[in-house]
């Protein structure tokens, strides 16, 4: 069998182990291990494997993903998402879709110190969704805020799928977190711009309530004080080059520690329980990292990235259709696979491909650019049927919403991720602008 059919094979015998509720690590692991033995054999495989796991999580860099995690199981269990919501509720929640508004305003809010879109949107579901309900929100409505809110926790640095974007394409952390700031607002502002004309057209998916007089907002305000020092102190030092983002990380997490313990809302229960989510979460994605290095050893084997990326670039196509395309079956693959899964499952593919193709921009630029790219149409798979992982994230805690409703409740949020995704790919200035600048 030549390689090309080999890895053909073995991507459509990973998929139906995936529909079989197979974890994507074990069976990254089992059919990469399988085809490298197939190719170079048993005694070159094991010696490979060996060596492979200590070589992955002896990275350094890689600490930076269950400090984020820790991070962000502090703040949720510190009641910080609750003032959000409730500090951006006191000031917009007069306005039609007000409520709403304040959730996709606290949600980026809370992704500036969480870093995880399954987190932000359980989070939210427990914080906003009886808040949303008690002011006789639409159900459907409320349900499909709340997920695609949710994908604000990966759009806003930091970032997770960010921080496994640049150690599997070898990038630069810190300015992917610059890039990716100036998307995640304007995805924040599109989907509040979506609440506005869908309330607007249908006053009832989400009714005004009474005005909040201005010295009532004061105590909800100061309430979010501690949530924005700490994202100003993380996101605000890598950014200013004072810590790099391992630092950063691990100090918002002592300081997230901190915070929930002088509030009083962090005992020694919600400690342990933070820790035990970081430990499965951080588990969970290192058992992928392994898996994607072993299945990408197989592909690199096969030949097939190197000669799909000549392949390509051979074509003639314009850069700009192919990156579209690529785009395109990313939307479509995020409909029915696990967004960390996804990307490393294509990177070592695209990404090649991507690298090699002339946008008129330096290759480190390029590189910069596709990641925010892959991350927008990854939150855009997280909120797409058949799955959408945040969708079933919110109905697993919205028992009574049919899963059909909140998919319609989502569907004019994935139209207002289209028009950003076209715009960040025509003007890749908006992605580089802060790289450039913070230099």
């Amino acid at each position: 069998m030549s390689g090309f059919s080999l890895a053909i094979t073995g991507f459509g015998i990973l998929l139906v182990l995936m529909a079989l509720r197979l974890p994507i690590g074990l069976a990254m692991m089992l059919v990469g291990g399988l085809g490298y033995i197939q190719l170079n054999g048993l005694d070159p495989f094991l010696n490979y494997i060996r060596t492979t796991p200590y070589q992955i999580f002896a990275n350094y860099t890689l600490s930076v993903i269950p400090l984020f995690v820790l991070m962000g199981a502090f703040a949720e269990r510190s009641g910080l998402a609750g003032d959000l919501f409730k500090a951006a509720s006191a000031v917009v929640g007069h306005r039609r879709g007000g409520l709403s508004m304040a959730v996709i305003g606290a949600c980026t809010g809370f992704g500036a110190i969480c870093g995880s879109s399954v987190a932000t949107t359980a989070t939210f579901s427990r914080a906003a969704l009886p808040e949303l309900r008690r002011y006789r929100y639409d159900p459907g409505f409320s349900c499909g805020v709340v997920a695609v809110g949710g994908t604000l926790g990966i759009l806003i640095p930091p970032s997770v799928i960010l921080v496994v974007y640049a150690i599997s394409t070898e990038q630069n952390i810190a300015k992917l977190f610059k890039a990716a700031l100036i998307p995640g607002l304007m995805a924040a502002a599109f989907y509040c711009v979506t609440i506005a004309i869908m309330t607007r057209r249908n006053p009832t998916l989400g009714p005004a309530q009474p005005r909040v007089a201005w010295r009532d907002r004061v105590r909800p305000l100061l309430g979010v004080v501690p949530a924005m020092a700490v994202a100003l102190i993380v996101v605000g030092g890598i950014y200013g080059g004072v810590f790099t983002p391992t630092e950063g990380a691990s100090v918002g997490a002592f300081v997230m520690l901190l915070i929930g313990v002088l509030r009083g809302t962090l005992g020694l229960s919600g400690i342990a329980e933070a820790i035990l989510q970081t430990a499965e979460t951080s588990a969970m994605i290192f058992a992928i990292l392994l898996g994607a290095e072993i299945f990408n050893a197989f592909l690199a084997l096969t030949q097939v990235p190197t000669a799909a990326a000549e392949m390509i670039a051979a074509s003639g196509w314009a850069p700009y259709t192919v990156l579209i395309g690529l785009l395109l079956f990313y939307i479509v693959l995020g409909g029915v696979m696990d967004e960390l899964a996804m990307i490393l499952l294509t990177l070592p593919v695209f990404f090649p491909i991507v690298t090699a193709l002339d946008f008129g921009m330096p290759a480190d630029d390029v590189a910069i650019w596709f990641g925010i790219l892959v991350l927008i149409v990854v939150g855009i798979g997280m909120t797409c049927p058949p799955i959408g992982l945040n969708v079933f994230v919110v109905a697993s805690l919205a028992r009574d919403v049919p899963v059909t409703r909140i998919y319609r409740g989502v569907l004019p949020f994935v139209a207002s991720d289209v028009i950003r995704l076209g715009i960040v790919v025509a003007f890749p200035a908006l992605t580089l602008y802060l790289v450039k600048l913070l230099e």
